[in-house]
């Protein structure tokens, strides 16, 4: 078992027990057979530990997942109605790979670009040659790695945003994680904008 198939696979146990199969109105065995071709993929890359394995929303919405995230038994929360969050979509470039999960390659919560407005902090990730996060991508960091909120920061998801053009957020408020949206020209000083520098699906593998 290769570095990145076995880290994958961990964090396929952790949304399976989570309830994610629940979410997505299959069994648990369904729902980790549809994991599989990726993971076994994985076997012959050498990626290594630091990936992020992504659900597309086709297999659970966005709006259902942030109340799986917590720290320190404080779940997560919202305050956006579901009809709000499910419209930030990926813009163009930032849509997922083909097939119900993907990979994250180096995410990363942007602290770099921290208290950057929105709109500025994309020209800078551009610059860099990385790309912004999307929804899902941000719900897994929540998820498979809720510490890093409280010793990194919140970021700004510039890789989905709403037909009104707020971009989604998390960041911790009442000791959880809190899923909301900022306006593209609004600095937040605790933000920063969070990115990878690749997303890869079971086909990009072959």
């Amino acid at each position: 078992m290769s570095i990145a198939s076995a880290e994958a696979r961990k964090q396929l146990d952790r949304i399976v027990a989570l309830g994610y199969p629940d979410v997505a109105d299959m069994s648990a065995d369904d729902f980790r057979a549809l994991a599989n071709p990726l993971i076994n993929a994985l076997e012959h890359c050498d990626l290594g530990k630091d990936i992020l394995l992504v659900p597309t929303r086709e297999l659970v919405s966005p709006e259902s997942l942030i109340a799986r995230t917590s720290i320190n038994r404080m779940a997560g929360f919202t305050t956006m109605p579901p009809r709000d969050i499910a419209s930030f979509l990926p813009q163009d470039g930032f849509e997922p790979p083909e097939g119900p999960f993907y990979l994250v390659v180096e995410p990363h919560t942007g602290t770099c670009y921290i208290n950057r407005e929105p709109d500025v902090a994309r020209k800078l990730i551009d610059a860099d040659d990385r790309l912004p996060l999307t929804l899902e991508e941000g719900l897994a960091i929540a998820t498979q790695h809720p510490d890093w909120l409280e010793v990194k920061n919140g970021f700004n998801l510039l890789g989905s945003r709403s037909t009104d053009g707020r971009v989604p957020s998390i960041w911790m408020s009442q000791n959880a994680p809190r899923l909301g949206a900022v306006w593209p020209n609004s600095r937040h000083t605790w933000l920063g904008n969070a990115y990878c520098v690749a997303r890869r699906g079971v086909s990009l593998f072959r």
